[in-house]
């Protein structure tokens, strides 16, 4: 009996330890993510990389630290770079692991300006004379200058490439994405938003973009939803809101197929359609009507990828 106690305790502690040392072996490999020996031609680590997790990324990013949270942080690996020959230059390298190769899109589509030049690195790279944002799998890579002289582009390039061979490969691009991969989108503005998508909490996630309506710049929004029943109740609740705030909100259409227009507090003249687990719309528009074909393309495109799961 003694024998068989130690034994059940022994598997006890042994199944509330194996969480904390996966936790601990995954960080460990977090930091052999940055080159220890460099990340370009006489770029050298300086000290040791450093770890940060979600109870403490606020001593390493204290204004922004909120931003990644929604987006499933869950660790980050930083170390600074610099060159001998060159005193005060330095290159920071943080290398966030987000909740999914998504929520890495999101993050980065945060920081990432439509007018950036890209670069070929990961999912998709952004590079400027200060800085290098890539996306690779579910990490978000962010390279930045600190101090003088600014190292070139090429001392970007190559780290990034260090620290890419060092991830894991990943699949491309979210899936997702295809949704705007539509007439009228602007390149480059798509947007990914882990909770309250327009600042309402209702629309619980969703995708933004630009479009070129009639030579008029708009917003569109694919909100999405688990079923066509929440989807449905997401469209009720903004209806109400907008009710509420005394706002026109005209129903037009038939059940299953329902849009509504109307005058939105925040964003002017807005048209929203329910389309089975996903809504719709477009804001910040002159004419509601040069939207509606723009919406149509829209509902092509998520019913061609129904089958993701968001």
């Amino acid at each position: 009996m003694k024998i068989n106690c130690l034994n059940a305790l022994l598997l006890l502690s042994l199944l509330f330890i194996a969480p904390v040392s996966t936790a601990a072996t995954e960080n460990n490999v977090m930091l052999t993510i940055l080159p220890a020996g460099g990340c370009a031609e006489g770029w050298v680590m300086d000290g040791k990389p450093a770890l940060f997790t979600e109870e403490t990324l606020f001593d390493h990013i204290n204004g922004e630290a909120e931003l990644y949270f929604p987006y499933g942080f869950d660790a980050l690996a930083t170390a600074r770079y610099n060159k001998k020959d060159a005193p005060g230059s330095e290159v920071m390298a943080d290398v966030y692991r987000m909740g999914s190769l998504l929520d890495a899109f999101g993050i980065w589509s945060n920081y990432r300006k439509a007018d950036a030049p890209g670069c070929n690195l990961g999912a998709d790279c952004v590079l400027s004379s200060s800085q290098m944002l890539f996306y690779q799998d579910r990490y978000f890579i962010r390279l930045q200058a600190t101090g003088t002289p600014t190292p070139g582009q090429h001392v970007f390039m190559a780290c990034g490439r260090a620290l890419s061979r060092n991830l894991p490969p990943g699949k491309g691009r979210p899936g997702e994405l295809e949704i705007f991969h539509v007439n009228d989108i602007v390149p480059k503005t798509e947007r990914y938003l882990p909770q309250s998508v327009l600042g309402y909490p209702f629309f619980r996630r969703g995708m933004t973009a630009e479009a070129n309506l009639n030579g008029e710049r708009a917003q569109v929004f694919v909100v999405f939803e688990d079923s066509a029943a929440a989807a449905r109740k997401a469209f009720d609740q903004y209806r109400a809101s907008l009710k509420e705030e005394g706002r026109t909100a005209t129903l037009t259409g038939k059940e299953g197929r329902i849009a509504l227009e109307g005058n939105d507090p925040l964003y002017g003249k807005v048209i929203v359609e329910l389309s089975g687990r996903y809504l719709i719309g477009a804001i910040r528009m002159k004419d509601v009507s040069a939207a509606r074909p723009l919406i149509e393309e829209l509902k092509k495109s998520v019913t061609g990828i129904h089958s993701h799961k968001y």
